[in-house]
């Protein structure tokens, strides 16, 4: 086990790790279709091969977990050294490194390594519109599946 923590190779499995769970995801899918029609049809050999894919799907997804575990350290890591090397391309030249810098505070919700003061045009805006109109539509949802509670 000790083999796949080495810095060299845990991005390398930290990424498969992600493909895994991509082409799982894609997987489940089909799965899901073939487990739809077992039901309909009242089938026990297809449900049972629907149980024994999920089971597969699910132990793939547990080993994908476990080396994501392994070689999260050195993501971050990655991650970290990148947003460094964009800050400090973006205080040498404001322009070419002002898309990455975006990229990162909005995919992150943040603003500086530790004061907004020289990167604040890179900073995402509030869009306090937004927030308020979903508040709202949240409320009318509520309130309607409260009413049609009601009518049941």
């Amino acid at each position: 086990m000790k083999g796949f923590s080495s810095e060299d190779k845990s991005p390398e499995y930290f990424y498969m790790g992600l493909y895994v769970l991509v082409g799982a995801g894609a997987l489940m899918m089909a799965v899901g279709f073939f487990g739809c029609c077992g039901a309909m049809r009242e089938s026990q050999c297809v449900l049972g091969s629907f149980f024994t894919c999920l089971l597969v799907i699910f132990a793939a997804e547990v080993t994908t977990g476990v080396f994501a575990f392994i070689g999260k350290g050195v993501a971050i890591r990655h991650v970290q050294t990148m947003y460094e090397e964009a800050y400090n391309d973006y205080l040498k030249d404001k322009e070419r490194g002002n898309g990455t810098l975006i990229t990162f505070h909005s995919t992150f919700q943040c603003c500086g390594k530790e004061s907004s003061e020289q990167v604040q045009p890179t900073c995402p805006k509030e869009l306090l519109g937004h927030k308020i109109f979903g508040m709202i539509f949240s409320m009318v949802l509520c309130c309607a599946i409260r009413t049609s509670r009601d009518v049941i």
